[in-house]
């Protein structure tokens, strides 16, 4: 049984944390929720707003941003995670992630994330590809998801290893500068060659959790751009464009076809997601194949493809 000096001792102390440049422009309470892993949000702005946090000696509002040099007192929190802590990552789950990088350099980090996985934990989830790669690669000061994707979709996931990185790429997204193609395969046989889908969505987060997204006037402007691209005789791969970023956009919008993604227990029927799982599709067909960018440092135009996993190939192979 602990001494009363030892419990006094284990007790979380007040910190000061200086600002590098990797963290300047970034708001004090997002900087705040990436430093105090598993503190509630809600406790977050509670100890903003009464002043335990403290920039540069004073008070400090929480939309303020940070600027290099700047010195910010941390008060003493019980976290859910040890910030030193370092826990181990399974050496498949570390083979896998480095596996998958597709480009790296001193700013960006893009890799061709694997479906079934989060790009990030939450909601029950542990461990995302985020976590994943912070806890691999404990050397590197600042990594951060420039965008998502979903849990069940593939492909192209681009991360940000400089806040100013991160800062360039955010805005090429909000200008519409980022050029985004997946590859879908649609449950039945389109006959067309290309359609543009242009149908506000709404999102809805349902008791359990679970995000529903449906076709609503009410909802945000939402446009896909679809083309043809090889035609089965009860499926199609299609080329998915998108112009906007809206939750689960393609799934609803391909609903919006008439022709939901095979594989997709949510926008599809139960019918055709068993005759999809007989010939052997236990995932959502949804891949991000291509992601072009300028490049923040260099301002080149990038251009980057991720081929198509094993198994959604071999489905393909299999409806052929």
């Amino acid at each position: 049984m602990p001494t009363m000096d030892e419990d006094f001792n284990s007790r979380p102390q007040a910190s000061l944390v200086r600002i590098d440049d990797n963290h300047a422009g970034q708001r004090i309470d997002n900087f705040l929720m990436t430093r105090l892993k598993g503190v509630p949000k809600s406790h977050v702005y509670r100890i903003l707003r009464t002043g335990q946090v403290r920039l540069n000696g004073g008070r400090i509002p929480a939309g303020r941003r940070l600027v290099a040099g700047d010195v910010v007192r941390m008060p003493p929190l019980r976290t859910g995670l040890h910030e030193h802590a370092v826990l181990p990552l399974a050496e498949g789950f570390r083979r896998r992630l480095e596996s998958s990088i597709l480009l790296e350099d001193s700013e960006i980090l893009v890799i061709n994330k694997p479906a079934r996985i989060a790009v990030h934990g939450g909601s029950g989830l542990a461990l995302g590809i985020i976590e994943g790669l912070r806890r691999a690669r404990g050397e590197e000061k600042f990594l951060e998801l420039v965008h998502r994707l979903d849990r069940d979709t593939s492909g192209c996931l681009v991360i940000a290893k400089k806040r100013s990185a991160l800062r360039c790429l955010h805005q090429q997204f909000r200008e519409n500068q980022v050029g985004k193609e997946y590859l879908a395969l649609l449950d039945g046989h389109w006959k067309e060659t290309s359609r543009t889908i242009a149908v506000p969505l709404e999102k809805n987060v349902l008791q359990s959790g679970e995000r529903l997204v449906k076709a609503s006037d009410h909802g945000k402007a939402a446009v896909t751009r679809f083309r043809r691209r090889h035609s089965y005789r009860e499926w199609t791969l299609v080329e998915a464009e998108p112009e906007t970023g809206r939750t689960h956009q393609i799934r609803v919008h391909a609903q919006c076809l008439g022709y939901p993604i095979a594989g997709d227990e949510r926008y599809g029927s139960p019918e055709r997601l068993r005759e999809a799982h007989r010939i052997g599709l236990r995932r959502l067909f949804l891949h991000a194949s291509r992601v072009s960018f300028a490049h923040p440092a260099t301002d080149q135009r990038l251009s980057l493809e991720a081929p198509l996993d094993p198994e959604l190939q071999q489905f393909l192979t299999a409806l052929r």
